[in-house]
């Protein structure tokens, strides 16, 4: 059935209708969703959140400390939506946490902690103040890492022999020598004098004539301990306030020179904290002095520069956002005090040396002193001296304390009995050091019958009742610098001396300085004067012009023109001229350094009276068993040797300073002793079958002695050998080749080749080819040759 048009619009009306119907009560539902009573939204349950997606659970999360990421993964447990951490972890990184902490720490219940979990990273986020976090400290002051002193067996004889002869005085030879003999056991020297007297004799010039010994010392240090022994004539060790002298005995001491490596005054230190990761800068007196990275926490600067006086440092720290934060603090160091515990003594005992230079053995009653040092603390170092003999008894004690940045106070008060009579002493002084200036300040004060050691043995000597001195010095930058001293000394007979001195130095065009000085002795009106201008020509030498007033009214005008010599060794000179009130006077010597010998001559005096002088020093040095001829050995040497192969290059600190004679050895005559000094060799021109595995070593040598450096250089027997069969093609690429002499195996190379060292003047080689396949080739071979040759092509049969 067909419905009507009117019908088929009349059924889309209602379902038109009924569609609408349906769509308001949708609409409606939802608004009675939203504008439900409260107590119905209260019920329904809150969208879940990061940290509470499951209730209960165990994370392993990347730990990150104020932005830091500490590198662990730690498990973290998840109650109730809350995170607990053992404590034990955040101990494990450093982390000081507060006292009475549970084992298990709530991370949102523990002041001063804050933590975020990350998701996406599955990292744990905790920030906590800076102070829980592990102290740390930067910088490293041993700047010269500690080496082993070595030594090996050898003498060396030291000499200057000088030849004199004055037109009114006659004509003498002396010649000084020093001997020394050294092992693992120390070093046992002897010093003394040959003079004599050369043709006509002039009334007391052979007074001296002869041989004098001067002294006969052994010494052994032993750096583990840092101690030094002598034994023989030694120098008594000796505080500022006290004296020293000549003894024939023995002598412990502490001695901190046998390790350079060690700091023995305090530096100071600068602390702060970084609450993330940041860069510190430390700046001293404006010159950048470090620059270091810092983790969060607290922190201390320890790589201060060795400095002295008073200064100012700044530390700025930067972090991650480029945000500065600039700290001034400043500070004052002096090296007269001792680190807090270290201590420093020296203990001798034996007879006063009597008539020294004069007689070889000449001795005096037996004595005792002993001097000892102790850092209480950092800013406080007590010192204590004693001495000791039949008829001296002295006790006393003083100390060093820094005021906090306005300098060092010291002071030290002493007693003594000497035959019955007694006898105080008191020190005081004061010194500060800046950049600007700085200023000293002693005074010895003496009363009644005051004596110590150096009276023993002299009856007829004193000590002066008081002696004051004061110095100061002043910058003035482009003004150049001013300096003042006052010198007041009482005598044992109430006679004072006082002496002011004033002095102005400044720099003036290309290096030219210009230096003016006045002396007085108060209580005369007179003053002394001399101003000098100093110029110089570089590397050509400089020439010095001075104008001088004596007390006594004289004005003498000087020129000298002089040229040192080349460190490398060569030829300097000196040229003298001075004329004014009285006779004139002219000098000059002529000086030239070999590297074996320094020889010297001049001429001296004034047209009535001329002296001429010639001079030839050096050393003998025996080790390793050859004689070295040198320059004046002063302290320790070394002895480099390359296995007997000559002319080969050889570097000290970077500098060359010789090449090895024909028996592969070279005198390095300047090391310092103790210092961990830098030698080096250069093979690039010695054979190409010649072998250094080792061409370069830093060795610190004992005080006073030489070592024997040994670079291994040794010659290797090789060749290299073309292989080729019978059809003479070469030998397939891999096949193993033994050599029958030696034992030694290797592959043949592209093109047959193969390489052999060990070789010997016949040679058999065995090769496998292929699947056991052998054959067999042989060779003669010049062992002498400088080259690695190139032999064949071999038949293999």
């Amino acid at each position: 059935m067909e419905m009507s048009s009117e019908g088929h619009k009349a059924l889309l009306s209602h379902d038109r209708a009924r569609y609408l119907w349906r769509s308001v009560l949708v609409v409606c539902g939802l608004c009675s969703l939203v504008f439900a009573p409260l107590s119905v939204a209260a019920a329904l349950p809150p969208p879940p959140g990061n940290m509470e997606a499951v209730a209960d659970a165990q994370l392993f999360l990347g730990l990150v400390v104020n932005q830091l990421d500490t590198g662990r993964v730690v498990a973290v447990n998840q109650r109730a939506g809350r995170m607990f951490l053992p404590a034990a972890t955040l101990r494990d990184v450093g982390m000081k946490l507060p006292a009475g902490t549970s084992e298990e720490v709530a991370l949102d219940n523990l002041p001063g902690l804050h933590s975020d979990y990350d998701s996406q990273g599955q990292r744990l986020l905790v920030d906590v103040p800076p102070a829980w976090l592990p102290d740390q400290f930067i910088g490293n002051r041993n700047n010269y890492p500690r080496t082993q002193a070595m030594t090996s067996f050898g003498a060396l004889l030291n000499y200057d022999a000088y030849l004199n002869d004055t037109d009114d005085s006659g004509t003498y030879l002396a010649v000084w020598n020093e001997v020394r003999l050294f092992d693992t056991w120390g070093t046992l020297s002897n010093t003394g004098q040959y003079r004599s007297t050369i043709g006509s004799q002039v009334e007391g010039s052979t007074l001296n004539n002869g041989y004098r010994r001067y002294d006969t010392t052994w010494r052994f240090s032993d750096d583990e301990r840092l101690l030094t022994y002598e034994a023989g004539d030694v120098i008594s060790g000796a505080l500022p306030w006290s004296s020293s002298v000549r003894l024939g005995g023995v002598q412990l001491s502490r001695d901190f020179a046998v390790r350079p490596d060690l700091v023995t005054y305090p530096l100071p230190q600068f602390a702060g904290e970084a609450a993330v990761p940041s860069s510190v800068d430390l700046f001293i007196n404006g010159y950048k002095s470090s620059s270091a990275d810092l983790q969060p926490g607290p922190y201390t600067l320890t790589n201060i520069p060795f400095i002295n006086g008073a200064g100012e440092a700044v530390v700025v720290t930067t972090d991650a956002l480029g945000r500065q934060v600039s700290t001034t603090v400043p500070f004052y160091v002096t090296s007269t005090l001792l680190q807090k515990g270290l201590s420093d003594f020296s203990v001798a005992a034996g007879n006063l040396r009597r008539d020294y230079t004069v007689k070889d053995f000449g001795y005096g009653p037996g004595v005792a002193s002993g001097s000892f040092r102790y850092g209480l603390s950092d800013t406080f170092t007590l010192e204590s001296h004693a001495e000791a003999s039949n008829s001296l008894t002295l006790g006393g004690l003083g100390g060093n304390l820094r005021l906090g940045n306005f300098g060092v106070l010291n002071t030290a008060i002493s007693q003594s009995q000497f035959e019955g009579e007694k006898g105080q002493q008191l020190s005081l002084g004061y010194q500060y050091s800046s950049q600007r200036y700085s200023l000293s300040y002693q005074r010895v004060q003496r009363r009644d019958q005051y004596a110590d050691l150096t009276l023993v043995d002299t009856p007829y000597a004193s000590l002066s009742k008081r002696s004051e001195q004061v110095t100061l010095s002043l910058n003035l930058d482009s003004y150049g610098s001013i300096g003042a001293g006052y010198f007041d000394v009482q005598a044992a007979d109430d006679s004072r001396t006082r002496l002011l001195n004033l002095t102005w130095s400044k720099q003036l065009w290309h290096n030219t300085s210009f230096y003016l000085s006045a002396n007085r002795e108060i209580g005369d009106s007179n003053w002394a004067m001399q101003a000098q201008l100093v110029i110089p020509f570089d590397m050509y030498g400089s020439l010095s012009l001075s104008n001088e007033r004596s007390q006594a009214g004289e004005n003498r005008q000087r020129v000298n023109y002089s040229r040192a010599v080349p460190t490398d060794g060569g030829v300097g000179y000196n040229l003298g001229y001075a004329h004014g009130d009285g006779p004139a006077y002219r000098q000059a010597d002529l000086t030239w350094r070999l590297q074996s010998v320094q020889l010297q001559a001049g001429v001296y005096g004034s047209s009535n009276a001329q002296t001429r002088w010639a001079d030839a020093s050096g050393s003998l040095v025996w080790m390793d068993k050859q004689v070295f001829a040198a320059n004046r050995v002063n302290d320790a040497f070394v002895v480099v040797s390359t296995d007997g192969f000559a002319g080969v290059p050889v570097l000290y600190e970077n500098q060359k300073v010789g090449e090895t004679d024909r028996n592969g050895h070279l005198l390095v005559p300047w090391s310092s002793a103790y210092y961990r000094a830098k030698y080096e060799i250069d093979p690039l021109n010695l054979p190409s079958n010649v072998q250094t595995p080792q061409v370069e070593q830093r060795v610190a040598v004992r005080r006073g002695s030489g070592y024997v450096l040994e670079f291994p250089v040794r010659r290797v027997i090789a060749a290299s050998i073309t292989l080729v069969d019978a059809q003479h093609q070469d030998l397939p690429l891999g096949s193993l080749v033994q050599h029958e002499q030696s034992g030694a195996q290797a592959v043949v190379g592209w093109d047959g080749l193969v390489y052999l060292e060990g070789l010997a003047a016949h040679n058999t080689l065995r090769v496998t080819v292929g699947e056991g396949h052998t054959c067999q080739a042989t060779f003669d071979l010049d062992i002498q040759q400088e080259q690695v040759p190139l032999i064949g092509p071999l038949v293999c049969q």
